[in-house]
């Protein structure tokens, strides 16, 4: 999978241990829990899926299927949103 960007109007900001991103264009506003925004740093990094969901699943002791279910989910979110782009 191609690492994940994000669109050059979403602006990230730190909010304790999860993150809020702000769509510029629409002034709405998404909240990440930590592990949604340790998923997000890591894609936002270069890991792809496949990794982030292994690096998930350890630091969580998951199953690899619910974290890899996971880290789908919310790319799926992220990119419903129009948060990111490949």
């Amino acid at each position: 999978m191609t690492a994940l960007a994000l669109r050059p109007e979403v602006s990230t900001t730190p909010a304790g241990e999860g993150m809020v991103l702000l769509d510029e264009r629409s002034g709405r506003y998404f909240h990440l829990n930590g592990s949604g925004a340790e998923i997000t740093r890591m894609l936002l990094g270069g890991t792809d899926a496949d990794e982030a969901a292994r690096r998930l699943a350890e630091r969580y002791d998951l199953s690899p299927e619910r974290a890899a279910a996971d880290v789908d989910g919310l790319i799926a979110a992220l990119e419903g949103a129009g948060l990111v782009a490949r």
